[in-house]
């Protein structure tokens, strides 16, 4: 079975192996100014990685906001990453990097300062009241497929095992743009 080292955030060496499942998330951010969100969401892409091991990084990508709230564009990127880490365990990771970024209860769909879905837990399917895997919006948001397909464009996805690319196909309205960042 092939593993591979990976670094907690106390240092300490762990092994991680490939049975651990593969998790995606999307990540993204609306408040200020794209180079104002830009170290925000570097910032939590570093405390995913101290919680979830070594990440794969999507570049980032400015999008129109899928909302009937008008409000300024996101940045978005996805991440993969292998885990023991139970979904509820990352769902809890990502809610407190939210709050630690300034999000708070308000408006549903509007802007926020971080925005961290879990997308993806291997082919996980569950619907709790807490939790939807795979994501329920994931195959309508060109601003998930996009940064996902970059990094697994032939991952697929529950139920129907669709490629991430075909599902991106399915999706060309929205506006999302690559960014050089």
């Amino acid at each position: 079975m092939p593993t591979s080292w990976a670094t907690t955030k106390r240092r300490k060496r762990t092994w991680t192996t490939k049975s651990e499942p593969l998790v995606a998330l999307a990540l993204g951010s609306n408040q200020g100014s794209i180079a104002a969100v830009e170290p925000a969401l570097r910032r939590a892409l570093r405390d995913l990685e101290a919680a979830l091991g070594p990440l794969q990084v999507a570049p980032f990508y400015r999008t129109a906001a899928v909302s009937p709230i008008p409000q300024p564009d996101f940045l978005n990127t996805a991440v993969l990453a292998r885990t023991a880490l139970p979904p509820d365990a990352i769902l809890a990771v990502a809610k407190a990097l939210e709050h630690a970024a300034g999000r708070r209860l308000g408006v549903r769909f509007g802007p926020r300062p971080l925005d961290i879905d879990l997308l993806l837990y291997g082919d996980v399917q569950i619907a709790t009241p807490e939790l939807t895997l795979p994501h329920p919006r994931l195959r309508e948001r060109r601003f998930m497929l996009e940064p996902l397909a970059a990094l697994a464009p032939d991952l697929r996805v529950p139920p129907d095992g669709a490629t991430v690319r075909e599902l991106l196909e399915r999706v060309r309205e929205q506006r999302v743009e690559r960014l050089p960042i």
